[in-house]
């Protein structure tokens, strides 16, 4: 069945054992209480969802299997000369449930290598669209096109026994993440760089590769991809990226539609899109301060005047954490080692000095800190990546490795259709006057 396969079935039959015990046990006792303001504003709050790959705490931030991102970096598996942990060491930990070894890894990179064939019709759909199409568009369609390939699809048209889902979605999430970067690459050379695409180096791996095929050969850059791919892969289930493929996989779509769900969510401006508006906003204000390094006040001026325009500073607040996201830490540490004098980096680290006091003097704001996204545009100009709507691409083959261990677990579990339940304003006044016991 293969190696990374078998370990797979052992864990989840295990837990499928240990959720159906606890739920013969306590499956009836209330987790939490539901407000009538989370029911108007976006479910905030509301425990409902079982995600096994990650968890997000306020304060310590995003940590995969218990694992945070300092001890990620240091206990996965690095390439050999780098510094960087591996996408694939942490995909690893988030399918198995344990820190991988170095064949482990090698491994997977070799069965990614395998399974990488992209086949010509995807190319050709892609082609089919006009060059001026918004890339994440593209590469939602791509992963669309790309279904036909989907042994979940063929398994279940022929019959596949509920018992073996998993069996056929994890294939699927193997070769639609070994498939990824080479369909983002060819997105991004024919956008960008006249259609001179660039074949793919099977001695290199998974990230490096990406780096290579994108035309980024800069050890330093191939680094990067490896940190950035391994901090954006997760956050936990409730996200839309993640919670959209989870609903979809849930009606048993297999792993291109779920994923593809997820794309649309993740290229949304509230969700992926704003790393995108990160690096927008910061050019924009240099262009209208007309200087590459503004001080600490002209950034707070410019922050002030966003912020009466009825904007938000992008990049900065988010709904669950409390504190600094150990994202953005990490590629700060990451900039202060590869790009200490970069003039755009130096200004990420004044907004980062101006912008939060800045909120917490509104009173409003619960958490005036920056996000993953507040910083990893800059990275990638440094290094001439500076087509910034294709940031969001780089996030969707990064957040694949998460909602596609994710749904293995899903269907390895056999999670059922997700069908909350709604109710309408109407019945909420009715319910308010006494006249209608909905909750009750």
């Amino acid at each position: 069945m293969g190696i990374i396969k078998d370990r797979f079935k052992e864990k989840a039959d295990a837990k499928a054992i240990e959720i159906k015990d606890l739920l013969k046990e306590h499956g009836t006792k209330v987790i939490g209480e539901v407000q009538l303001a989370q029911v108007f504003q976006g479910m905030r709050g509301i425990t409902g969802l079982l995600t096994e790959t990650s968890l997000l705490d306020a304060q310590d931030g995003i940590r995969f299997r218990g694992y945070s991102i300092p001890e990620l970096q240091e206990k996965l598996p690095k390439y050999d000369g780098g510094s960087e942990p591996l996408p694939e060491a942490l995909f690893y930990l988030m399918l198995v449930g344990e820190l991988p070894t170095e064949e482990d890894v090698q491994h997977l990179t070799a069965v990614w290598q395998r399974r990488s064939h992209v086949p010509n019709h995807v190319f050709a759909t892609i082609e089919a669209l006009p060059v001026s199409t918004h890339p994440m568009t593209q590469f939602t369609i791509a992963v669309m096109a790309l279904q036909t390939e989907s042994q979940f699809a063929k398994r279940y048209a022929a019959g596949m026994n509920k018992k073996d889902y998993w069996d056929a979605t994890f294939d699927d999430a193997m070769d639609l993440i070994a498939r990824l970067p080479r369909i983002a690459a060819y997105i991004y050379r024919r956008k960008y760089k006249n259609g001179e695409h660039i074949q793919p180096n099977g001695l290199l791996d998974w990230s490096g590769n990406f780096a290579h095929m994108l035309g980024y050969e800069d050890e330093g850059f191939q680094e990067l991809m490896r940190l950035y791919m391994t901090i954006h892969a997760d956050h936990e289930g409730g996200n839309v990226s993640a919670h959209t493929t989870h609903l979809v996989g849930s009606a048993l779509g297999d792993a291109y539609q779920s994923f593809a769900a997820g794309l649309n969510g993740l290229a949304g401006p509230l969700h992926g899109l704003a790393n995108q508006e990160v690096i927008k906003w910061i050019f924009e204000m240099r262009e209208e301060l007309q200087t590459e390094s503004p001080s600490s006040e002209q950034i707070a001026d410019y922050v002030q005047r966003t912020l009466s325009a009825g904007k938000v500073v992008p990049g900065y607040g988010h709904a669950v954490l409390r504190k600094t996201d150990p994202r953005f830490t990490a590629q700060m540490e990451f900039g202060k080692k590869h790009m200490p004098d970069d003039p755009l980096v130096q200004t990420i680290w004044t907004v980062y000095e101006t912008v939060p006091p800045i909120l917490q003097s509104l009173g409003k704001i619960k958490n005036p800190w920056p996000n993953v996204d507040a910083h990893s545009g800059a990275l990638l100009v440094h290094y001439g990546m500076v087509e910034y709507e294709f940031y969001t691409v780089l996030f969707g083959v990064s957040r694949a490795l998460g909602v596609l261990a994710s749904l293995c677990w899903d269907r390895a579990l056999g999670f059922p259709l997700e069908r909350p339940k709604s109710i309408t304003t109407d019945l909420v006044q009715k319910w308010l006057k006494g006249e209608d016991e909905i909750w009750e």
